[in-house]
């Protein structure tokens, strides 16, 4: 959404629909820049995702899944998109449950952040699980990953390593150690 009061803001003046897929769409829009003259933006629209820090025994509840983009399995915090109408928090607790089996009594919200608003507008909203207890994961039919529990240490230590490099585990892995730290997130 454009804020008029915005001196930066860039007025739409065609979109072209170019991919509506299961996860993403993309579009390219014609813009008119705040000197007057045109450009082309390339976006890609998503529903939005939600993301969990959980901690059992003072440990983060991470997965361990392969990601095409990558070509490599990569080691993350339960995470997943929300579907139409739901609300984060309650995405958040069917993906902690489905990735790892474990139920929570509330979540509470960390922050919202963007993950790549140069040419996306994905909004993850990143979740601390409260009141864990054990069940049975539930994957989806095409989801394919193995949970295990890191200690900040180790959680540190993959990261340094490469084995954690998505933005959304390591902010979890940092407001984690503000929570070490203070006690709250902020």
């Amino acid at each position: 959404m454009t804020n008029a009061n915005d001196k930066y803001a860039e007025v739409t003046l065609e979109t072209e629909k170019i991919f509506d897929g299961k996860v993403i769409s993309l579009q390219v829009d014609r813009v008119r820049l705040p000197n007057g003259e045109t450009a082309t933006r390339e976006i890609v629209r998503h529903p939005g995702a939600v993301c969990v820090l959980a901690l059992v025994d003072d440990k983060m509840l991470v997965v361990e899944q392969y990601r095409k983009p990558l070509g490599r399995s990569q080691v993350e915090i339960p995470a997943g998109k929300l579907d139409p109408g739901e609300e984060p928090s309650e995405a958040a607790k069917r993906e902690l449950e489905e990735e790892t089996g474990y139920r929570c009594g509330s979540m509470r919200p960390i922050s919202s952040f963007y993950t790549s608003p140069g040419f996306a507008d994905e909004l993850l909203h990143l979740f601390f699980a409260e009141q864990l207890t054990p069940g049975q994961a539930n994957l989806d039919e095409d989801e394919f990953l193995d949970c295990t529990a890191l200690t900040f240490e180790q959680a540190k230590q993959y990261i340094a390593e490469g084995r954690i490099s998505d933005a959304k585990t390591i902010a979890a892995v940092y407001a984690w150690q503000i929570y070490r730290l203070t006690g709250d997130f902020l």
